[in-house]
């Protein structure tokens, strides 16, 4: 198996391999181009973020900065808002509903390092996919962590740390994040 094909499977994977390194590379040059295109500049925006992502629906914005590991892995669906100082870290798969808002300075992440002190030292990861289902916000400054699955129709609150999947139709707050009741 490749590094990448370790990755995605969930397997202990070098992040410093060439190819990986070499497709951050490319993505690094691909944030650097969109970051710089002209807030209003709605067509360039549009199709520099198609060439990122791995997969964009309709009526997608993405507003300025955007950070991201890879792109590639992050997919969205139609109509997805992601406000300013997102943070897509997508060495694993990053999947998003439809209708869904993101707010400025979320992060969404996939990459945990080892827990034993020799291969986190050697440089290995894991990667843990992240999907958000259909009609989610995610409010101001939210952290979701790998692994987790946030139900369709849920919101989650400002500052959060959503560290276990939150079920469809929840409002779900704090740190850790916790279900406090239904939507």
């Amino acid at each position: 198996m490749t590094e990448k094909e370790k990755s995605h499977a969930g397997l202990l994977y070098q992040p410093g391999d060439p190819a990986l390194a070499a497709d951050r590379d490319v993505t690094v040059q691909k944030l650097y181009d969109y970051n710089r295109l002209h807030p209003l500049d709605r067509e360039a925006r549009q199709a520099a973020i198609r060439g990122l992502l791995g997969k964009v629906g309709e009526n997608c914005v993405v507003e300025q900065p955007l950070f991201c590991t890879y792109g590639y892995n992050t997919t969205v669906g139609d109509n997805f808002f992601l406000n300013v100082n997102g943070k897509l870290m997508d060495s694993g798969k990053i999947t998003i509903g439809n209708n869904v808002f993101i707010a400025p300075n979320v992060c969404i992440v996939t990459e945990e390092h080892a827990m034993d002190t020799e291969r986190r030292l050697a440089g290995l990861e894991y990667t843990h996919p992240v999907t958000i289902g259909d009609n989610v916000w995610i409010c101001t400054g939210a952290i979701v962590l790998p692994g987790v699955t946030i139900g369709a129709d849920s919101v989650v609150g400002a500052g959060s740390v959503v560290t276990k999947d939150i079920p469809p139709h929840s409002l779900a707050v704090g740190n850790p994040c916790r279900v406090i009741r239904s939507v």
